[in-house]
Order: C-alpha cells, then sequence, then structure tokens
C-alpha cells in the first residue's frame, strides 16, 4: 500500500524493495493496486502497475510500465500510460484490476471514486469504467467507440471493479465489483455496453435507503450475471484451471473481504 514491489521467491524470501517506482498516494484506500506482466514477459522484461498517483487537484488511477533489470532490483524506462481523468481529492474506490486480453491488449478497471458517481454514466471521462488500451496506451483499432465515448472506454456503468480475469476457454473479461449494501456484481463486460451504476443496482444506500429510484433494470443496461446479497465484497477472482482438483476445473474463486472467506462458484455458461 505505501508503494513498495517487492519479489517473493519460491522459498518464501522476500526482496528488498524494487527501486524506480512513482510516488503512490497511499490515502483510504489508495496505494498500489495491482501488478501484471507482459504476455511476452521473458523477452520483454515489462512489468505493468496500477496505482493511486497524488495529482493537482487531489489523486486518481494510473497506470505504468517499466523493465525490470535482470537482476530484479529496479525497474527502468518507467513511464506512465494511462491516467484517470478527472482526478479527485479522497480515499475511496479507485478500483483497479489489470488483465491482458489474447490479442494483447490491456483491461483496467476503474471505481466510481465513491463521491463521483453522477460521473459514471457519462462517455466524457474514466468514472466507473472498465479502459482498453494497448500495451504502451495506445488505443486498440477493435475498441467499441460508441458516438461520444472516449475511444478507450470499454463499458460504462461500473461501481468499484477489484477482480478481473479471463475466462480459460473463451477469453472473454469477466470482472466482480463492490455494490453498496449488497449488490455485489460478477459481470463479463462487453465492448459498447452499459453496465447500470448508479441507475440500476442490487444494492442499497449504506443507511438503508435505496440508491436512486431504487430501480433493478432499465432498457439498454446489463443485468449482472450474479449478485450478491448480503454483500461480500469481493476482490480479486481466478478461474480454476488445474489438474490437482478435477471436480472444480472451469470454477470461479472470489475473495470476499467483508464475510472473509473464499468464495466458489460452479458455472453453467453464464449461470452461476
Amino acid at each position: 500500500r505505501p508503494g513498495t514491489l517487492r519479489v517473493v521467491s519460491m522459498d518464501g524470501t522476500l526482496s528488498a524493495p524494487i527501486a524506480g517506482l512513482p510516488a503512490v498516494s497511499a490515502v483510504g484506500q489508495g496505494g498500489l493496486l495491482d501488478v501484471a506482466l507482459h504476455p511476452d514477459f521473458a523477452g520483454t522484461r515489462l512489468v505493468f502497475l496500477s496505482f493511486a498517483e497524488p495529482r493537482e487537484g487531489g489523486n486518481a488511477t494510473s497506470v505504468m510500465r517499466g523493465r525490470l533489470s535482470g537482476d530484479m532490483t529496479r525497474l527502468d524506462d518507467v513511464e506512465v500510460i494511462f491516467r484517470q481523468q478527472p482526478a479527485h481529492n479522497g480515499g475511496n474506490h479507485f478500483g483497479s484490476r489489470l488483465a491482458f486480453d489474447r490479442s494483447g491488449a490491456l483491461f483496467v478497471t476503474t471505481g466510481d471514486r465513491l463521491d463521483l458517481r453522477p460521473l459514471v454514466q457519462r462517455t466524457d471521462n474514466h468514472i466507473g469504467k472498465v479502459i482498453r488500451i494497448t500495451e504502451d496506451g495506445g488505443i486498440p483499432a477493435d475498441n467499441p467507440k460508441p458516438a461520444g465515448w472516449l475511444p478507450e472506454i470499454w463499458s460504462i456503468g461500473h461501481r468499484n471493479l477489484q477482480g478481473a480475469t479471463l475466462h480459460p476457454e473463451t477469453g472473454q473479461l469477466w470482472t466482480v465489483e463492490h455494490g453498496a449494501k449488497g449488490g455485489d456484481e460478477l459481470n463479463h463486460p462487453e465492448g459498447g455496453k452499459n453496465y447500470g451504476w448508479p441507475v440500476i443496482t442490487y444494492s442499497r444506500e449504506y443507511s438503508g435507503e435505496k440508491i436512486g429510484e431504487g430501480l433493478t433494470e432499465m432498457a439498454g443496461m446489463e443485468q449482472p450475471v450474479h449478485y450478491w446479497t448480503p454483500s461480500i465484497a469481493p476482490s480479486g477472482m481466478v478461474f480454476y484451471t488445474g489438474d490437482r482438483y478435477p471436480q472444480w476445473k472451469g470454477h470461479l474463486f472470489v475473495g470476499a473481504l467483508a464475510l472473509q472467506h473464499v468464495a466458489r462458484l460452479k458455472l453453467d455458461g453464464d449461470k452461476v
């Protein structure tokens, strides 16, 4: 969380902090957020990090990349390839998870910063969005690009996505995101689609009051694959692809911060 990146060896040895990282805004839920290796890491040595970046006007989620030295002590050629806009003076709902798709494009999940809900349904910003960029921060040619959308936006209408992974067979992006009081969601965000927050949700305010009009459905907005009430506070997810437990192959595992367990979800297509 303070911004230190380390290497853990197979025997459990913990390295000294790796040098070369940018400044991190370690406030509230902010800090280093996720780490992903380039799909051809063996050849490129590129490491990608999402983090809460201190900015003029506050902080926001950013993504940097750097080249890990051969002795794994420092990152060289460090550059920020994505900056969530706008910045906000707060410590909540940064997202952020990173996932490379099979074409080599990078998905970046963001959050609504708790206080910026009105921006989530607008498409001129990065609040409550899934972003899809190239490895150098450019725009993939096959991004959806609906009229009025920033070209790096993949999907909108998200609250705070803290799990992202690819389906091992289809290669499709799957995510989990926090609701407020109940209504945590499992989705597989598709390009150009709207996942509803905060217009439709199975969540309520922490006070128990309804959110907005209290709607759970609306034309043009997607339903979650699955939702949890009460909230489990989902963070981190992975499809099981190993052979040790064949009865669990293809199942989805989700960490639960609030209820402090690991949830195992058996899928039949899109049905949990």
